[in-house]
């Protein structure tokens, strides 16, 4: 994969973040390593591995799902910056794609 100035911009737009120059040499050197260490792991025989479902053989350890004490709807919204009667208020945040 070829990272260029081109790619870089377009990632900024798609996670609309601006970066600097310096910043978007620096992005696209660390893309031109990760890139790198994944070509590199292309190279590597995987006939016959299993695929690693799990880190460890050990069983997971869950505890029981006990239900302890809990809030009031009013002691929930008293702790909320901004509220009505029955919800809490969080600021309108609305995305769209060109």
């Amino acid at each position: 994969m070829a990272i260029n100035d081109q790619l870089i911009e377009e990632l900024a737009e798609m996670t609309k973040l601006e970066f600097s120059d310096l910043e978007r040499e620096e992005i696209k050197n660390d893309l031109n390593k990760i890139s790198s260490f994944m070509e590199k792991l292309s190279e590597v025989d995987t006939d016959g591995v299993e695929p690693l479902i799990y880190l460890t053989d050990e069983p997971n350890i869950l505890r029981e799902d006990i239900v302890g004490d809990m809030m009031t709807k009013e002691e929930v919204l008293s702790n909320a910056p901004s509220h009505d009667s029955d919800y809490i208020k969080v600021p309108k945040f609305v995305t769209h794609r060109s």
